[in-house]
């Protein structure tokens, strides 16, 4: 650009958005505070430039578009995007939600403490699980695009693509880029992959701890880069970012149980060392036979005479139970079962063969609740999911409740999620979470445990913590409350939070 981005202030959009002040930028793009309005009112908003012929405007706008349908707390959300022409110059822009300051802004003052460095850390790697499980990669990860807004770092969303999609971009190469996506003298396209992404993230966590990149620039080719010292787990954490094969670099779950001081289970090396050939296996020495060895005679007496004698006793024990059987046909039924029948007229009557056949059948009391019960009234089984059901519970599930259906219970208190105001305005679409609770006889919520956490881990912390504040009436069954298991669905929107409580069992 021949003429300084500070010059365009004072500028208008597509004849609606004024360019404020100049943010900041580099030779080939510039970001500016801007004002959008909405619903009546009109709130501050960062805008994004740079020209582009049509060709590439028409590719960036289709990638904006499609980053523009993602929502997570710690994504910069975009609004609207367009074309223009300013001074003569066709230029694309995007809008996206203001920040106060980003990271770059603050290194050159000083470094990050490792309780700040891991804050950080645990928001990118938040976003950019989301990302790479929705299939898009940041691309462009340093401390300038790591931004805060009020309690809340969020990392930029304008240069995000598709995985495996060419990289776009100005052509020049930044130091935070991985190794795989150094032209140098190839001319073939770069594509974009999750595992760039870590490297940019590991030099990102060196310079935050230590205000400077790691020796052994991406250009380089070093059998592995220099760090300086660092504290673990960031130590652990940036050697294997910084890994030259994309593939043995750690993915954001096994970081973020790194972070927690726990080991992730190994994938793969941090270098593929070369396979080393094995040395021959020694020949197989020869079993020497013993010095006195058995006949073959009695080899096989050995083997034959216990086969005989089990067939002996197979076939007695066979005659036997046939003998038995025939003897249990012809006698009367054992007192236990005669129990069973109601007591004997005084007149003797001849007995049905159904009936004969009942009465020499023991039918257990838990056969008897399944016909009190009926078919279409299954077992309750909530008590064996909960931690005060008895061990003898678990043997007979049906005959522990009286017969009869079971009533629904009912919420009787929702405890409201305190989610911070500002998370819930950073929300664009809606952030789901799902939440299992064991409620107790009393109706008290006894443990609870995420079913689906959805894409932040700070949603699903503040559904988790007020769903064990929820009251129920238990379900009755034969007038006596039982245990019951609930789901509870939370949706939380920019505009307030729903919950739809669901009864599973029983």
């Amino acid at each position: 650009m021949s003429n300084p981005w500070k010059l365009w202030e004072g500028q208008v959009v597509d004849g609606k958005l004024p360019l404020l002040r100049y943010l900041g930028g580099s030779e080939h793009s510039a970001v500016f505070l801007t004002e959008r309005h909405e619903r009546g009112h009109s709130e501050g908003a960062a805008i994004k430039l740079f020209p582009a012929s049509a060709e590439v405007a028409e590719l960036q706008l289709a990638r904006w578009k499609q980053a523009a349908r993602l929502s997570h707390p710690h994504l910069i959300p975009l609004y609207e995007m367009g074309c223009c022409e300013l001074r003569g110059v066709p230029l694309v822009y995007v809008v996206m939600e203001s920040a106060e300051e980003n990271l770059g802004q603050v290194l050159p003052s000083r470094a990050l403490a490792p309780a700040e460095a891991k804050e950080m850390l645990e928001s990118v790697l938040d976003a950019l699980s989301y990302l790479h499980r929705e299939g898009f990669v940041h691309g462009r990860l340093h401390p300038g695009n790591i931004m805060a807004g009020g309690d809340q770092l969020k990392i930029s969303s304008d240069s995000l693509h598709r995985a495996g999609d060419p990289l776009g971009g100005s052509g020049s190469e930044s130091p935070y880029d991985p190794p795989e996506y150094i032209r140098g003298g190839s001319s073939a396209p770069q594509t974009a992959s999750p595992a760039g992404d870590l490297w940019s993230l590991g030099m990102t966590l060196v310079e935050t701890l230590t205000q400077k990149l790691p020796e052994g620039p991406a250009a380089e080719k070093p059998a592995q880069v220099l760090l300086p010292s660092l504290p673990e787990p960031f130590l652990d954490i940036a050697r294997h970012c910084l890994l030259r094969d994309p593939e043995a670099r750690w993915n954001p779950s096994q970081i973020g149980v790194r972070l927690q001081g726990r080991m992730p289970m190994p994938v793969i090396p941090e270098e593929r060392a070369e396979i080393q050939p094995q040395p021959p296996l020694p020949a197989p020495q020869p079993i020497v036979a013993p010095s006195r060895p058995l006949p073959p005679a009695v080899k096989r007496r050995n083997y034959v005479l216990p086969v005989a004698v089990a067939s002996a006793a197979l076939l007695a024990v066979i005659l036997l139970g046939a003998r038995l059987l025939r003897h249990h046909a012809e006698a009367p039924p054992a007192p236990a079962v005669a129990e069973e029948e109601p007591p004997a007229a005084p007149s003797p009557k001849p007995i049905a063969p159904q009936t004969k056949e009942r009465a020499t059948k023991p039918v257990t009391s838990a056969k008897r609740a399944e016909k009190e019960l009926g078919p279409q009234s299954p077992a309750p089984v909530p008590a064996l999911l909960h931690r005060e059901s008895a061990p003898a519970e678990a043997t007979n599930a049906v005959a522990s409740f009286p017969a009869g259906s079971p009533a629904r219970g009912e919420v009787l208190h929702q405890a409201p999620p305190q989610a911070l105001q500002s998370a819930t305005h950073s929300i664009h679409g809606t952030v789901r979470v799902r939440v299992k609770v064991n409620v107790d006889r009393s109706g008290t919520v006894e443990d609870a445990e995420l079913e689906s956490r959805g894409p932040s881990k700070y949603f699903a912390h503040v559904a988790l913590e007020a769903a064990q504040g929820w009251k129920f009436r238990p379900p009755m069954i034969g007038g006596k409350g039982v245990l019951s298991t609930w789901t509870l669905r939370y949706e939380f929107t920019r505009d307030g939070i729903n919950v739809i409580p669901t009864q599973d069992l029983p």
